[in-house]
């Protein structure tokens, strides 16, 4: 299944998703009975029953793209690969199919290699997440293996919004350029990469252990929710972390941040 479709424009809906059965040699190849039976039946799967005469050009892109997926499956294949199949559609479009394609997924059980460079949409539709990097594979695991436990650095960094900073582990403790808190137990002296997402970050209501002082630089709205962009020590970059609602920062406030999570990686 294509990125851009690839239909037959001179075929309606029905001869395309019937093509792959009526090119098979005549010894596989079903009876036109059985041929329309097929194309019927996987039409009311993809939601389009009623469609099959009409020509491509008269759908939708994402009806397009339920009749290609419609032509992959008439021809009962072992593995389904698909190669970007949502990336010229429009956002909403895609997260409604996206869903539409994990239930149809659950319904067939069809095994499905699916390429994509959208994060969300791996995490969302799969049930083990491949990482490449330069065409080695980083990481092969469930999407929460590969978000919450990334493998390697490069997987760290590219999955989910995370902010690498450098960092200093000199004994037990992890210096965050003139800031310091514990490291964790085990952790190998010398420099290292530490990188953190929103979610790794939480307001603490005073300074104390473990606790670091940072800046906000800027505070904006990102649908239900609000972000602060927090500076901890001059030389850094800055880091992100999720607000709720009803918490009240202002732009140049001094907060103080508790780190819920480590993800360490030494240089």
């Amino acid at each position: 299944m294509f990125q851009h479709y690839a239909l037959f424009k001179h075929l309606s809906v029905a001869e395309n998703v019937a093509y792959g059965l009526r090119v098979r040699p005549r010894r596989t190849r079903p009876s036109a009975q059985e041929i329309r039976r097929r194309v019927d039946e996987l039409l009311e799967l993809v939601q389009l029953g009623g469609l099959g005469k009409r020509a491509p050009a008269q759908l939708s892109g994402g009806q397009r793209q339920r009749v290609a997926l419609a032509r992959a499956l008439a021809v009962e294949p072992r593995v389904l690969l698909l190669d970007e199949p949502f990336g010229a559609l429009d956002a909403q479009v895609r997260r409604d199919l996206r869903r539409w394609l994990r239930e149809l997924h659950e319904r067939t059980g069809h095994t499905t290699l699916f390429v994509t460079h959208d994060q969300e949409e791996a995490l969302e539709l799969a049930d083990r997440v491949a990482i490449l990097n330069r065409g080695r594979i980083e990481q092969v695991g469930t999407p929460d293996e590969v978000l919450d436990r990334p493998a390697t650095a490069f997987v760290a960094g590219f999955v989910g919004e995370a902010v690498r900073l450098p960092v200093e582990i000199a004994g037990r403790s992890l210096r965050i350029g003139s800031l310091s808190i514990d490291a964790p137990q085990g952790t190998r002296a010398g420099p290292a990469d530490l990188f953190v997402r929103p979610h790794d970050l939480a307001l603490a209501d005073a300074p104390g252990a473990n606790v670091l002082p940072a800046t906000i630089l800027s505070v904006r709205r990102t649908g239900p929710a609000r972000r602060a962009e927090l500076q901890f020590d001059a030389g850094l970059p800055p880091v992100e972390i999720e607000l709720p609602l009803g918490q009240a920062v202002r732009k140049g406030q001094t907060v103080h941040v508790r780190l819920l999570a480590q993800r360490l990686y030494p240089r």
